[in-house]
């Protein structure tokens, strides 16, 4: 990647982090909540499934924001989005006047799907931890290569 992708390769992370790292804080601070909307989406154990999910957002938005092991924790994150949008945004299930903005929240996650999906392919570029790693690999750095 030129500076230019690398620069722009950055800033789409961070939009992605804006994403997922406030929705797994926002969980955080409101257990009660989300595993109330959780069990109203008839989700199963739902006292993990809440953990798990504010971790996997939580996590997963700090590793895209500093680059690292991005083109794993993208498709992971992926992955992640297209089966919160099926379980959270069921627009096909919902009564008609509900079906706008399900219908809506839905495409835009499958939009995101598609973002993380082109970030799995080009990586993070060389302003991540991935890519002070790389760097260090092929200048030779034998403490990089221990």
């Amino acid at each position: 990647m030129n500076a230019f992708e690398n620069g722009v390769n950055l800033l789409g992370r961070i939009a992605i982090a804006a994403l997922f790292l406030p929705a797994g804080l926002n969980k955080l601070a409101a257990i009660e909540g989300t595993s109330g909307y959780f069990s109203s989406l008839g989700l199963p154990m739902v006292a993990v499934l809440v953990w798990l999910v504010i971790a996997i957002e939580v996590l997963g938005g700090i590793a895209i924001l500093i680059g690292y092991q991005t083109r794993l924790v993208a498709i992971g994150l992926a992955i992640f989005t297209l089966l919160a949008s099926i379980a959270g945004h069921a627009y096909w299930a919902v009564p008609a006047d509900a079906v706008f903005i399900q219908q809506l929240l839905f495409f835009k996650n499958v939009a995101v799907v598609g973002g993380l999906l082109v970030l799995a392919s080009a990586g993070a570029g060389s302003l991540s931890i991935d890519g002070r790693v790389r760097q260090g690999r092929s200048s030779g750095s034998p403490a990089v290569q221990a």
